[in-house]
């Protein structure tokens, strides 16, 4: 008897265990006891024209220099000849008469045919030309003596010829004039060159020699690449912050971003240098200017094509302090805020008011509905306080409910940011933008960051911020699966606080393979493809199930912030009735959660469940496998006010329910 009692015991024990090991922990959601309001703006995304983002990226301009201004004027460009005549290509300056784009080519040819003198265009790595498309090339030019034929060629890596069309000036005169011709492409390729030879006899001066694809994003001729805009519009972001980033601060003041020199004709606005053209040593990028064809004019349109609120970033006066550290004195500081308040004025006067009727002639006479900008990027110290206090004043005298943003420095915590919260504050801040390149354990480890912070204060704006694999701005961080679940483990933290957080945007943004300065980056491309990390599928996934209001959501009476390696946030969407939980696993082990939803009748017996997992942390995916890490929908049932499920090991999983 004894011996069966102790067998009995055994298989008892075992059957509990079994028991618990199935049911898990429970989860208490108490739908009804509504807390913060999450903001519309609560997740966004964050450009910057880092890593080819913006010319070579979004902008579809295929020709690099096409006007002659960068700082070598023939870089991008190789002549071939048959024989070496004086003065057949000449490089021109008419910076008194024209100096936002001083320089252009003249050109001229005795008898010229095929293999005479050719100009070819290298593109920003090589030109990416699909099969079938239409390209449409285009060039200022001015007859000097008439003459002379265009012939436009696309040339595949080995030589050969993929499209071509002809060229033949309309116009003679002094005045420039612009003429276009469009072809279609015979294959795809994804390494393809420009080339122009000439024939005939004559003079000719060109600027602005450009190639565009013919499926630019809503068609717009000289517009964005489509399928990485769709990338961001599928994410149906809340915000969208540009044009930076450092780039807004210069290495110098004079290599600053200014606004009102990226808007008007194309041909009207001055390049400069890109800031990360020099900035790593790891990853020289000589080539790498700022033409500005996707200027403020544009990103207010983009921002309005994908349903986001434009936030402006401006200079302060302030150059970059990891470089120069050069600011304007305060004596000098008044342009600078003028800029701020003719920028409100472009975006939203009406198109009697100076600025409204550029913008009008632009295209759009209506408003744009700004209603916040920065003042400064990453900017930190007494010398940035004292520059804000002069843009508040100006700004909130004439727009008192514009909402402005203020920099918290580089990092999350130490002097330089207890100095600037502390003054920020006292300032009243609207936004303070807080930003963390940290290793994934930070992240974990940061969840509950802003329980304790004020409620009715200044709020935040997590306004960059990536887990680095490896160390911050280094080459060998990846985006892989560890990295991703981090961010989406914080990102719990940041909703539950959606009272004291009210933006939210990963940096960067985009990142091209062959010419990128810093890893990590949400979506890589290369000059045909375009692909979503597993961090861009948590961002994704926040924003495409935001909720309106926040719900308790506990374990033992316990808010859900890294226990057994368990992350979690509750959220309703009242515009659908629907309850929305979000649940991230870093552990390596499969859980079992029930659920038990209070506040409700009972749910619909169906809904859904999202899972974004892998089977290790080092995952990542690639262009030639895009969808390793990607989500996953199923249908789950639900019983009355409760639901179990299985959360994988390694997982973020999204869970939906309509209320009943």
């Amino acid at each position: 008897m004894k011996k069966i009692s102790i067998s009995f015991l055994i298989v008892f024990l075992f059957a509990t265990a079994n028991i618990v090991a199935q049911t898990g922990k429970v989860y208490t959601v108490k739908a009804n006891e509504l807390k913060a309001e999450i903001q519309p703006t609560m997740w966004g995304i964050f450009f910057e024209d880092i890593n080819m983002g913006a010319d070579g990226g979004i902008y579809a301009e295929l020709v690099k220099n096409r006007s002659f201004e960068f700082t070598n004027p023939l870089m991008g460009w190789k002549i071939t000849r048959k024989k070496f005549t004086e003065g057949e290509i000449l490089v021109l300056n008419r910076k008194e008469t024209n100096p936002a784009n001083p320089r252009y080519i003249q050109i001229t040819t005795t008898n010229a045919e095929r293999g005479s003198l050719s100009l070819t265009n290298e593109g920003f790595r090589g030109m990416g030309i699909k099969k079938g498309l239409r390209y449409d090339f285009s060039v200022m030019y001015r007859i000097k003596s008439p003459g002379i034929k265009l012939h436009i060629e696309l040339i595949n890596n080995k030589g050969e010829n993929i499209g071509e069309g002809l060229l033949i000036p309309a116009k003679e005169g002094d005045s420039w004039q612009k003429q276009s011709v469009s072809f279609n492409a015979s294959e795809t390729e994804p390494k393809a060159k420009l080339n122009i030879w000439f024939e005939g006899t004559g003079i000719i001066d060109l600027d602005m020699i450009s190639l565009f694809p013919g499926d630019t994003w809503k068609d717009r001729p000289g517009g964005f690449r489509a399928d990485m805009i769709q990338m961001l519009a599928d994410m149906k972001p809340g915000f969208i912050r540009f044009p930076g980033g450092c780039i807004v601060e210069g290495r110098e003041l004079t290599n600053r971003y200014q606004w009102k020199k990226t808007i008007g004709p194309i041909e009207e606005r001055q390049l400069i240098m890109n800031r990360w053209n020099v900035e790593f040593a790891h990853r020289p990028t000589p080539d790498y200017f700022q033409t500005f064809g996707l200027g403020f004019f544009e990103y207010f349109q983009l921002a309005e094509d994908i349903g986001a609120s434009p936030l402006p970033i401006l200079n302060c006066g302030m150059a970059c302090q990891f470089n120069t550290a050069e600011a304007a004195a305060l004596s000098e500081i008044d342009p600078y805020v003028q800029d701020a308040l003719d920028l409100i004025e472009f975006a939203n006067g009406d198109a009697t008011s100076k600025w409204g009727k550029i913008r009008a002639e632009m295209g759009h006479p209506e408003p744009f509905n700004l209603k916040m900008m920065g003042v400064g990027n990453e900017n930190w110290g007494p010398q940035y306080v004292e520059r804000l206090k002069i843009f508040r004043k100006a700004i909130k005298e004439k727009y008192p409910d514009f909402k402005l943003v203020y920099s918290s420095g580089t990092d999350p915590s130490g002097d330089r940011f207890d100095y600037l919260n502390g003054e920020l504050r006292t300032l009243k801040a609207d936004f303070i933008d807080e930003h963390y390149y940290r290793k994934p354990e930070w992240f974990t480890q940061n969840v509950t960051r802003y329980d304790n912070y004020p409620r009715n204060e200044s709020k935040i704006f997590a306004g960059e911020y990536a887990a680095q694999s490896a160390n911050t701005a280094t080459p060998d961080n990846k985006n892989n699966l560890q990295t991703a679940l981090a961010e989406a483990a914080f990102m719990t933290g940041l909703e539950r606080n959606a009272d004291v957080v009210n933006m939210a945007s990963y940096a960067p943004l985009f990142a091209h393979v062959d010419g990128w300065q810093w890893t990590p980056d949400l979506i890589w491309v290369d000059n045909l493809r375009s692909f979503g990390t597993p961090n861009y599928y948590v961002q994704q996934l926040f924003s495409l199930n935001k909720g309106t209001n926040e719900v308790s959501l506990l374990a033992n009476n316990q808010k859900v912030t890294g226990q057994d390696g368990i992350f979690g946030a509750a959220c309703i969407d009242k515009k659908t009735n629907e309850l929305i939980l979000k649940f991230v696993n870093t552990s390596d082990k499969p859980q079992d959660a029930s659920f038990v939803i209070e506040g409700v009748k009972k749910l619909q017996s169906k809904g859904t469940l999202i899972v974004l997992s892998g089977e290790n942390n080092d995952q990542v995916n690639t262009l030639d496998n895009p969808n390793t890490i990607s989500p996953k929908q199923q249908e789950i049932i639900l019983k009355g006010k409760s639901l179990r499920i299985t959360l994988k090991a390694l997982s973020f999983n999204v869970i939906r329910a309509k209320m009943l």
